[in-house]
């Protein structure tokens, strides 16, 4: 099947930014919106496009600053993710849909599914927060990352955006995407809003994510109705790209 490859996509100028995002799929099918996480883009999904179904219309989407998506001059928010995804759903006439989102993906479909509940037909995260207070032990990571840090740790990701970028300066996004990742006000992670949450919901994550623990997990899956959970032994927060068959069995 297709899978995405920052080539065949588009581009939605939104404000002073240019928003890129690229189909898959079966273009007549169900869309499924595909929300890559923090520092990511939308090719960390091609591992397991090829388990998922082909009657769906995959819509990938490189948030600001990722990927092929220039940053803009507004500062970098979980709303204002959600606000750019809203309006290249709009662009391109989706009225309602399905979510993939993984780590700051799935906190973005938090907050569309509990701000447009009746849109969302189907919800499903890995490893995505949906609170973030003082006491939280990913707190000290999430604010003292730095660009060095991540380079160390994914050298091959920090190559693949500097190719496909069109302004790369990864040391800016890492500060506007650690700023992001620590903001606890409205701007930020859906906490007590995803009671508004209406759709069929998985909440996944590996058995030793360090950014979201099994105990949130819980705590999150306590608050919403429609609701399924799964742990994935043998993976991290990345559990996607760890153990891609497992995942993709799992959805």
């Amino acid at each position: 099947m297709n899978l995405f490859d920052h080539s065949k996509g588009q581009y939605f100028h939104i404000d002073d930014a240019r928003i890129y995002f690229e189909e898959a799929g079966d273009p007549e099918g169900a869309p499924l919106l595909l929300l890559h996480g923090g520092l990511g883009t939308i090719t960390d999904f091609n591992d397991i496009l090829e388990h998922l179904p082909m009657k769906y219309r995959f819509i990938g989407i490189d948030f600001r600053g990722h990927g092929r998506s220039t940053i803009g001059s507004e500062s970098l928010s979980f709303e204002r993710y959600q606000a750019d995804v809203e309006a290249i759903l709009d662009h391109l006439n989706i009225s309602d849909f399905s979510i993939l989102g993984f780590s700051d993906g799935g906190i973005v479909g938090y907050r569309l599914a509990a701000k447009t509940p009746s849109r969302v037909k189907k919800l499903m995260t890995l490893g995505a927060q949906w609170r973030l207070d003082e006491e939280d032990p990913s707190l000290s990571f999430l604010s003292t990352l730095t660009s060095e840090m991540w380079t160390e740790m994914f050298p091959e990701s920090v190559v693949d955006y500097e190719k496909v970028n069109p302004q790369p300066d990864f040391d800016a996004l890492v500060k506007a995407v650690a700023k992001l990742w620590t903001d606890m006000g409205s701007t930020g992670y859906p906490g007590e809003t995803v009671r508004n949450i209406e759709a069929p919901t998985l909440i996944v994550r590996g058995d030793d994510d360090h950014l979201l623990s099994l105990t949130e997990a819980v705590e999150l899956k306590s608050r919403l109705e429609n609701v399924s959970f799964s742990n994935i032994p043998f993976s991290g927060h990345t559990a996607h790209l760890e153990s891609p068959v497992v995942f993709s069995h799992s959805i």
